[in-house]
């Protein structure tokens, strides 16, 4: 197993209106050597909005504002904007959120040239209906008893089934065009799922989606496999190039006697077709342990949105316990030579 060091809280909480509920779930980039951090900060009701802070280092706070700076606009994003993540593609930042309306949990795109100003451009994963999503299940039967199971729960607490969307959460951009397309991951429950090759955003038409879905067997790039991700997985932070592939960190989560439990893990994708997975750490980057990520708002939590690296170690950003930031760094050279090592181990296996 490789050493990860845990480096500790980097935000907390404060008295102001907006975070006084709890600070999670950053995005994290660093341009023009300086390293920005973008939050989830949660007020009292549970509504959420984007805090900020630069960093003086990946361990230190340089600047924090005392107002947010993305709230939720429109009737799609009334009840919060969670859990941002963000890129930097050619000279267009990326910010992808969860879009929540108190009903309904979907993947928005906010887009920057100086990470200031930001114009929202709405939801861009597929708007589809638990009934929708039945007849798609009924199409193909890749849509499987546990995808139903999984996302039925939506519906089962509203008066009006019409407005309930299958939920579409954790929308992640790769950091730069594949052959000169957009790529990006999403994460319908128990699964992680791949959209490639997308010439421009507008593309994403409800067309587009009812094809994707006649054909969802062949966009699933990542399913639950060990003990500690058998219940569903998630995105992470977004994608890290590197010269073995796109190195993945996700959340896995399992289920236990106190709750499901939140742990980050590690995977690599091909560099050219990220739709296929090389290798996949089978025990935990790292899991709940210290006291602040057993004991929060959620129990049990470590849940990785942004990464930086810094020469040969990668910092990782993760909400714990849905209350605090924290970082953890690991030895990058380190995780890609164990990430390689079960790859070999599963050629082996598929040879005997």
């Amino acid at each position: 197993m490789i050493t990860v060091k845990k480096e500790g809280i980097l935000l907390k909480k404060t008295e102001l209106d907006f975070e006084c509920d709890g600070v999670l779930n950053p995005a994290v980039i660093k341009d023009n050597e300086k390293t920005h951090l973008f939050y989830r900060a949660v007020a009292k009701g549970n509504i959420s909005t984007i805090g900020y802070c630069s960093l003086l280092n990946p361990l230190e706070v340089q600047e924090r504002y005392e107002y947010p700076i993305l709230r939720p606009e429109f009737g799609y994003e009334k009840h919060g904007i969670e859990d941002p993540r963000i890129v930097k593609i050619e000279d267009i930042f990326y910010l992808t959120y969860t879009a929540y309306d108190g009903i309904n949990a979907l993947g928005a795109l906010a887009i920057s040239r100086d990470l200031t100003n930001w114009k929202k451009l709405g939801i861009i994963v597929p708007e589809i209906t638990f009934e929708e999503f039945k007849y798609f299940s009924e199409i193909d039967k890749s849509h499987d008893e546990k995808y139903i199971r999984f996302n039925k729960f939506q519906i089962s607490h509203q008066e009006n089934t019409e407005e309930v969307y299958l939920w579409c959460k954790n929308l992640v951009f790769f950091p730069r065009k594949i052959n000169n397309k957009f790529y990006f991951l999403i994460r319908i429950k128990p699964d992680v799922q791949l959209v490639a090759g997308i010439e421009k955003i507008e593309d994403l038409t409800s067309q587009f989606w009812n094809n994707y879905f006649l054909n969802f067997k062949e966009h699933i790039v990542l399913s639950p496999k060990h003990e500690h991700e058998i219940s569903y997985i998630g995105c992470g932070c977004p994608p890290i190039e590197t010269e073995r592939g796109w190195l993945i960190i996700y959340h896995g989560v399992h289920d236990s006697v106190e709750g499901y439990v939140y742990s980050a893990c590690a995977a690599l994708l091909d560099l050219d077709n990220p739709g296929k997975e090389i290798s996949r750490l089978p025990y935990p980057l790292f899991k709940p342990q210290e006291k602040w990520e057993l004991k929060g708002e959620v129990n049990n939590v470590c849940f990785p949105t942004g990464a930086v690296v810094e020469d040969d170690t990668l910092f990782i950003y993760y909400g714990a316990a849905d209350q605090r930031i924290a970082v953890v760094s690991v030895n990058i050279s380190e995780l890609l030579d164990e990430l390689i090592t079960y790859k070999y181990l599963d050629v082996e296996v598929n040879n005997l």
